[in-house]
């Protein structure tokens, strides 16, 4: 008789948590996840979806209008349009002359406040300044320094006695516009690489400075043997995600020229505004931002190769 409960006991030991000794499964995490997700779906991967199937119609404004399946003939139409390729070679220029200095600025910045200098804590609240300021009021502080009669800017150069430089509009003119955006994208966005480089600046332990000194190493050559290795990871990826960031602009180049002048600043997400909200062409501005997140995706898939090539040829 006291057999019966050891069989008993072995039974449930050996039938696990589970039924066929299987781990039991416990739906009720998906409530948890659920509040986290919802939104996520709702207001990201919804749009998302209905984005993409917009691109193949001809959806336009008007609730009267009817909306119909056309295919591939919203971007067979982007192939053919010269506006559109403008728009993207400026948003390539815009991309690549915003996300280079900024890297380059920043990362000099960053290995100044790093070093152990007085008012350091100063110094980087001072320089996240612009980061905490929305762009609509970046954009409107700038245009009031580029004003042609009042602006900073040009009291300045008359200051300094630069023939030309008062009344110039440095908006507006086809030849300065796009570089005058271009100071204001490198300034606006510094911040938020100089941030990220300093903190990966400062998980570089100082042993191996301390070491590579006393072995005879230079400043440069400390940089490029001890610094560089260790924030190279960091650097990557904030410079994929500003070029990310920087191509899809959007608020600023607006609130600074709209686009202009003659179309020198309109930059692929202007376009795309333009031609849902000003023009009513939703299914085409749809099939344009499509095309762009397709090139961003091939950009960034070649910059990952080449970071993974390097990881294997070490």
């Amino acid at each position: 008789m006291a057999a019966a409960p050891t069989a008993v006991t072995r039974r449930s030991t050996t039938a696990g948590p589970g039924r066929a000794g299987r781990p039991r499964r416990d739906h009720g995490v998906w409530f948890l996840v659920l509040p986290a997700l919802l939104p996520i779906l709702v207001l990201s991967v919804g749009p998302l979806l209905y984005g993409i199937g917009l691109a193949f119609t001809d959806a336009q404004s008007g609730r009267t209008r009817s909306t119909g399946f056309v295919g591939l003939l919203n971007f067979s139409d982007l192939l053919h349009d010269s506006l559109f390729w403008d728009s993207f070679r400026i948003g390539l220029i815009w991309a690549f002359g915003v996300t280079v200095p900024q890297f380059l600025l920043a990362l000099g910045l960053a290995l100044l406040l790093n070093l152990n200098l007085r008012l350091r804590w100063l110094a980087r609240a001072l320089a996240i300044i612009p980061w905490a300021m929305p762009e609509v009021v970046v954009g409107i502080m700038w245009r009031l320094i580029y004003h042609p009669d009042a602006g900073v800017l040009n009291e300045t150069l008359h200051g300094l006695g630069l023939s030309g430089a008062e009344g110039r509009d440095w908006l507006s003119g086809l030849a300065t516009a796009l570089p005058a955006v271009l100071v204001v994208g490198v300034w606006a966005g510094m911040p938020q690489t100089t941030v990220t480089l300093l903190a990966g600046l400062q998980n570089v332990p100082p042993e191996l400075h301390e070491a590579a000194a006393l072995d005879g190493a230079g400043a440069w050559r400390r940089f490029r043997t001890v610094t560089w290795p260790a924030l190279r990871p960091v650097a990557l990826a904030i410079t994929a995600l500003n070029f990310i960031w920087n191509f899809n602009s959007f608020a600023l180049v607006f609130v600074l020229t709209d686009g202009g002048p003659g179309g020198r600043t309109r930059l692929p997400m202007l376009f795309a505004y333009e031609e849902a909200f000003r023009y009513g062409q939703f299914g085409y501005a749809a099939a344009m931002g499509l095309a762009m997140v397709a090139v961003i995706s091939v950009l960034l898939a070649l910059c990952l190769a080449g970071r993974l090539k390097g990881h294997e040829d070490r």
